[in-house]
């Protein structure tokens, strides 16, 4: 009785088949990384592109609130004296955020990581060893 048994492959082949395999999954994994990637990127521009328009929107939104405030105060007030009012409100509003934003650079000013620069000079320190 004759078998069918397929042939023996050598070490070699074996380790030429597997590392050929490997890469071909290699490419497919970065082939399906770069298709993923791409999808989402289209989502993220699509989100992005929104936010943008809903921003452009809300400042013509700003724009009606304070003419609607101007109008309201012109029901007590001459209109003149309504809309500086108003103005000088908007002012104060953008002062106070301009100093409070002020603040905040100085006080994360300068950008570098100061305590992952002293560990790190700690560590440079301690591998040099004591100075004689």
């Amino acid at each position: 009785m004759t078998t069918n048994a397929p042939p023996q492959r050598s070490l070699g082949q074996l380790v030429s088949d597997l590392s050929e395999q490997t890469s071909r999954l290699v490419r497919a994994e970065i082939a399906l990384a770069k298709t993923e990637i791409a999808e989402r990127a289209k989502i993220l521009g699509a989100g992005a592109g929104m936010l943008v328009a809903a921003g452009v929107l809300a400042l013509y939104l700003l724009a009606a609130v304070l003419t609607t405030l101007v109008i309201v105060l012109d029901l007590w007030l001459p209109l003149w004296l309504a809309a500086l009012i108003v103005t000088v409100l908007l002012l104060l509003v953008v002062l106070i955020l301009g100093l409070l934003g002020v603040k905040a650079l100085q006080k994360a000013s300068p950008p570098a990581p100061q305590a992952a620069i002293a560990s790190v000079q700690d560590d440079i320190a301690a591998l040099k060893g004591p100075s004689a």
